[in-house]
C-alpha cells in the first residue's frame, strides 16, 4: 500500500500528509479485498477495573502495513480512552511487536512510563486470543447542569485562573487572577491561590453549597495525577499537590467535583447549545479535548488528543516531549503552525517564542499575507481529515473548535476548510456533524460557571 495516499484535497503546505482516517479505510479495505483477515480485538484497562474494548480486523499474515495500523491504532486507543494494561486478541506476531514497543524499554516508553504514573499500577501488555479479551466495562458520570443553590466554579489555567460565584443559575461575581504556577515547586502555592479565589466569591454568596473545577492535565477521582500546571512540583512532594482538590473539599465541607478543562468546554458547549454528543478541541498551547456522549455524560476517558496519531507520515511532525511523529499535538497547536513556517516561507528570529511566532502569523494575516493564509490552511485541511478519525473512537454530532490559533480571520479560513474536506472526502460525516465555534466571552467566562455547575448538591 502507498504510504502517502493521495487526497481529494491536500495539504498546502504538507504534500506528504498521510491523514490516520485515509490510511485505515484504506488498510481495511484492501484487508478484506484479501480475502485472508483475522479478527483482531485490544481491550485497554484503566482504574477500578473499567476497561474499552475496539474490534478490528487485519491480515491473517502481517506485514509492515498491519504493523503500522496496529500500532497506531493502540497508541489512539490508549491517549484517548487511558489504561495501564492493554489487551491483544489476536495473531500471536502481532502482540508480540506491541509487547515489544510498549514498555519501558521500548519505543514508545513516554506513553508506557506515563500511564503507569497516571493509574499508579506497571504498564503491561497481555497478549491473548480474541474471545478472552474482557468485555467493556465503562461508566458515565452525569455530572454538570446543576445550577440549583449557592456555587464557586474555577478554571485553572497556565497564566491565570477563573473564578465565578453562582446563585440558582445566575452569575453574581466573576474574575480573572494572573498566577504562575508551572513555576513554583511548593504545592502551598497553588493551595493559597485558589483558596483565596474561592473566598472572594464566596463572599457575593449567602453561602456555598457546591464547588466544581476545571483544570488543565489528568484527573482521576478528584486528584491530580499529571499536570503541566505542577510540572515544577518534584516527586518528594507531589502527593500534596495531588490532593489539593481533597483538601479543598474537606475543608469547605461541600460537595466538590473537578474534571478535565477538555470535558468542561464540552459542557460548557452543551449548555450553551442545549445539545448533548459533543467534542471539543482546543488549538493552543497544546491540543485539548473534552467530551460529552450522546446522553450528556462524562466518560472519564483520557482523551489527551495531543498525543493521539494523527498523521501516518513516517517523516511526520516530531513531538520531542513524546518521541513520536504524528501526534495531534503537531497539528492543532501553536506548534503546528511554527511546524508550517519554513514551509510557507516565514523567517523569524530564533529566539521568537511559540506564542510570539503565532501572533506574528495572526499580524501578517490580518495584512493579508498570502504566505499565512496558507498556514491556516494546512491547519483547515489537517483538521478536516481528522475530524472522521475521531468520529472513529467517539460518538458526537457537535464538535466545538476553538484556542489561539483559531482566533482572528486564520481562524475562518480553518473551518471553511476543514468542511470542505469534509463534503469532499467524507459527505456522510459532513451531514452529520456540525462545526461551531464559541464567542470569546463564553469561552473564558462560562467555563468557570460551567465548573461550578458539576456538583450535585443533595438536599
Amino acid at each position: 500500500m502507498n504510504m502517502i495516499p493521495t487526497l481529494k484535497i491536500p495539504a498546502p503546505l504538507d504534500p506528504d500528509f498521510c491523514p490516520a482516517a485515509i490510511f485505515n479505510r484504506q488498510y481495511l479495505k484492501a484487508a478484506n479485498a484479501s480475502g485472508k483477515t483475522a479478527l483482531l480485538v485490544i481491550g485497554v484497562e484503566r482504574e477500578n477495573g473499567l476497561s474499552s474494548r475496539y474490534e478490528t480486523v487485519i491480515r491473517s499474515e502481517p506485514d509492515a502495513d498491519t504493523l503500522r495500523y496496529v500500532e497506531r491504532l493502540v497508541k489512539a486507543l490508549l491517549w484517548s480512552r487511558g489504561g495501564w494494561k492493554i489487551w491483544l486478541g489476536g495473531p500471536e506476531s502481532v502482540g508480540r511487536h506491541i509487547q515489544k514497543i510498549y514498555c519501558s524499554t521500548g519505543e514508545r516508553e513516554f506513553d508506557t512510563n506515563l500511564m503507569s504514573r497516571v493509574y499508579e499500577r506497571p504498564f503491561e501488555v497481555v497478549i491473548t486470543d480474541a474471545q478472552s479479551v474482557p468485555a467493556a466495562k465503562e461508566t458515565t458520570a452525569s455530572l454538570g447542569g446543576h445550577l440549583d443553590g449557592c456555587r464557586i466554579g474555577f478554571d485553572l489555567g497556565a497564566s491565570d485562573y477563573k473564578i465565578a460565584a453562582v446563585k440558582d443559575g445566575e452569575v453574581v461575581y466573576t474574575d480573572e487572577f494572573p498566577w504562575n504556577p508551572k513555576d513554583e515547586p511548593n504545592p502551598q502555592y497553588h493551595y493559597e491561590h485558589l483558596t483565596s479565589g474561592l473566598k472572594k466569591a464566596a463572599a457575593y454568596l449567602p453561602r456555598v453549597d457546591a464547588i466544581g473545577g476545571s483544570s488543565a492535565g489528568v484527573i482521576v477521582e478528584n486528584k491530580f495525577m499529571v499536570a503541566s500546571i505542577l510540572r515544577a512540583v518534584p516527586e518528594t512532594n507531589f502527593d500534596a499537590a495531588k490532593n489539593l482538590f481533597l483538601r479543598i473539599r474537606d475543608e469547605w465541607k461541600v460537595p466538590l467535583e473537578v474534571a478535565n478543562d477538555g470535558d468542561v468546554t464540552a459542557l460548557a458547549g452543551a449548555m450553551s447549545l442545549k445539545q448533548n454528543g459533543i467534542l471539543g478541541v482546543a488549538l493552543g498551547s497544546s491540543e485539548a479535548a473534552g467530551y460529552l456522549n450522546p446522553h450528556g455524560g462524562m466518560t472519564g476517558w483520557l482523551t489527551e488528543f495531543a498525543f493521539v496519531p494523527v498523521d501516518y507520515n513516517p517523516a511526520g511532525g516530531l513531538d520531542e516531549w513524546s518521541g513520536d511523529r504524528g501526534g495531534g499535538v503537531m497539528y492543532f497547536s501553536q506548534q503546528a503552525v511554527n511546524k508550517l513556517l519554513p514551509a510557507a516561507g516565514i523567517e523569524l528570529p530564533p529566539d521568537t517564542t511559540l506564542p510570539e511566532r503565532l501572533k506574528e502569523v495572526q499580524a501578517l494575516m490580518a495584512k493579508g499575507d498570502p504566505r499565512a493564509a496558507k498556514i491556516y490552511e494546512t491547519i483547515g485541511v489537517y483538521l478536516g481529515y481528522t475530524i472522521p478519525y475521531y468520529a472513529d473512537f467517539y460518538e458526537f454530532n457537535h464538535m466545538l473548535v476553538l484556542g489561539r490559533v483559531t482566533t482572528g480571520q486564520g481562524g475562518d479560513i480553518v473551518i471553511q476548510k476543514a468542511r470542505e474536506v469534509l463534503k469532499a472526502e467524507f459527505p456522510e460525516q459532513a451531514e452529520q456533524i456540525q462545526l461551531h465555534v464559541p464567542d470569546e466571552k463564553s469561552r473564558r467566562i462560562g467555563q468557570a460557571v460551567a465548573a461550578a455547575s458539576l456538583p450535585e448538591i443533595r438536599r
